[in-house]
């Protein structure tokens, strides 16, 4: 009579889930690692501490650029912020990040602040911060007004 060994040698009929489990942490972490390095953007420094009134310095040259809801663009040159005088305008982001980045060059210490009209589009702001670092402004902030 044939007797079965029972206990230890017996076939299982488990289905071993370690190296699947490997593979989908292997799979998360490349996931993790690669998302971050897929998104672009503009590169702004923002302020590290609530928003306070600026320092008034005489010696700082301040270009106070608008941008207006037909996508054109209209900047001050002055000492001290000025949002209602109109110094020169440009219709197109070209002209205007020529026009904007000879001033920055007499100076590098330029400090660029842009506001934009609430029914610009947001394409055309984004496309002035990007051309004007692009031409080498370093020194770029956004205006807001308060609610």
């Amino acid at each position: 009579m044939l007797r079965r060994a029972a206990g230890r040698h017996a076939p299982k009929a488990e289905m071993n889930v370690v190296p699947y489990i490997d593979v989908m942490l292997v799979l998360l972490v490349i996931f993790m690692v690669t998302a971050p390095m897929l998104t672009q953007g503009v590169k702004l420094e923002l302020p590290k501490v609530a928003a306070e009134a600026l320092a008034a310095n005489s010696q700082q040259r301040i270009v106070t650029l608008s941008v207006q809801a037909d996508g054109s663009f209209y900047w001050h040159l002055g000492s001290e912020l000025d949002t209602e005088t109109r110094s020169e305008t440009a219709e197109d982001v070209a002209d205007m990040t020529a026009r904007v980045g000879a001033l920055v060059a007499e100076r590098p210490d330029t400090q660029v602040f842009i506001r934009g009209d609430r029914d610009a589009d947001y394409g055309a702001v984004v496309a002035g911060i990007a051309a004007l670092q692009h031409q080498g402004v370093q020194q770029i902030g956004l205006i807001t007004e308060a609610p």
